[in-house]
C-alpha cells in the first residue's frame, strides 16, 4: 500500500526514513516495549508488598521513577514520535487498567462489560501496541495501521478469555502455572462472573466467601470448578474468545498476503487452540 503517514520525525544524520524498514528497528521497538511492560510490572506486583511501611513508600517511588525513566528514555532513542506516542499511550492504558483490575479484585458483583473493560486496557492495549508500532516505524498509510492495531487488540481480547478459561479447565503444564491460582488469588473472570449472574443464592453465597471474603477451605477449588461447568461458563468463555479471534484475523483482510500475514493469522488459531 502506498504511505499516506508522514514519519513526523524530522530527518536527522544516520536517520533516514529506509532506517524504520530494518528489521533490528523492529527488533528494538520491541525491545522497548518490552521494558516499559518490565517497569509496569515491578511497579505493580513486584514492589506493592512494599508499599505499607512509609519509609519503603519513598524507596518504592524512588525505584519506580527510575524505571519509566529509563523506559521512556529508551523510547525516545528509536528517534520516531508516532512509535513513542504509540508506546507512551500504551503504557498509560496499561497501569490504568492494573488499576481497574485491583478495583475489581474480590468484587463479585462485576458485570461483564465492567470485566472486558479491564482486560480491553491490562492486555489488550499490549498486543495493539505491540503490532501497530512496527507498521508505523515502517511508515505504513493508515489502513495499514489500524487494521494492525485492531488484529493485535482483539487477539489480546482473545487470548486473555482462554487463559480465563484455562485456570479452570486447563492442565497445569500448558498454564506455565497452577490451576485454580486465579481463583486462590481472589481474581474475578469471566467464568467467574458468568456462574455467579447464573447461579443461585446458595451458590453466590459461595463466590461471596471464597472469592469476596478470602475464605478458601479444602475443596472450594473443586467446587468452583463444578460450579463453572454446571453453568457451561468455560464453554461461553471460549465462545467469546473464538468471537474475537474472528475479528483479529477479519482485521486483516486488508493487508496484502505474505508470510508474515499467514504466521498472524496462525497466531489465532494456536491461540484459541490452546483451549483445548
Amino acid at each position: 500500500m502506498s504511505s499516506e503517514v508522514e514519519n513526523p520525525t524530522p530527518e536527522r544524520p544516520g536517520h533516514t526514513p529506509e532506517l524504520w524498514q530494518r528489521p533490528s528497528v523492529t527488533e528494538a521497538a520491541a525491545s522497548l516495549l518490552r521494558t516499559v511492560v518490565i517497569a509496569l510490572f515491578v511497579l505493580t506486583f513486584v514492589l506493592q508488598p512494599f508499599l505499607i511501611p512509609s519509609e519503603s513508600m519513598e524507596r518504592t517511588l524512588l525505584v519506580g521513577d527510575f524505571l519509566l525513566g529509563q523506559a521512556f528514555k529508551m523510547m525516545v532513542e528509536v528517534g520516531n514520535l508516532h512509535a513513542l506516542s504509540i508506546l507512551s499511550s500504551a503504557a498509560a492504558v496499561i497501569a490504568e487498567g492494573e488499576v481497574m483490575q485491583l478495583g475489581a479484585a474480590k468484587d463479585t458483583a462485576t458485570n461483564e462489560d465492567e470485566y472486558m473493560a479491564v482486560i480491553r486496557a491490562k492486555t489488550a492495549e499490549l498486543f495493539a501496541a505491540a503490532c501497530e508500532v512496527g507498521p508505523a516505524l515502517a511508515a505504513k498509510d493508515k489502513a495499514e495501521l489500524a487494521a494492525c492495531r485492531s488484529f493485535g487488540l482483539n487477539l489480546g481480547i482473545a487470548f486473555q478469555l482462554i487463559d480465563d478459561a484455562l485456570d479452570y479447565g486447563g492442565k497445569s503444564a500448558r498454564l506455565g502455572k497452577n490451576v485454580g491460582d486465579d481463583f486462590r488469588e481472589g481474581k474475578i473472570t469471566l467464568p467467574v462472573v458468568l456462574s455467579f449472574r447464573r447461579g443461585g443464592e446458595r451458590e453466590r453465597a459461595f463466590w461471596n466467601r471464597t472469592l469476596g471474603k478470602g475464605d478458601i477451605c479444602d475443596g472450594d477449588l473443586d467446587e468452583a470448578i463444578a460450579l463453572i461447568g454446571k453453568h457451561h461458563a468455560i464453554e461461553d468463555t471460549v465462545g467469546r474468545a473464538r468471537h474475537y479471534g474472528a475479528i483479529a484475523t477479519d482485521a486483516l483482510a486488508l493487508v496484502p498476503p505474505s508470510a508474515i500475514k499467514t504466521a498472524l493469522e496462525e497466531a489465532v488459531a494456536f491461540c484459541i487452540a490452546r483451549a483445548h
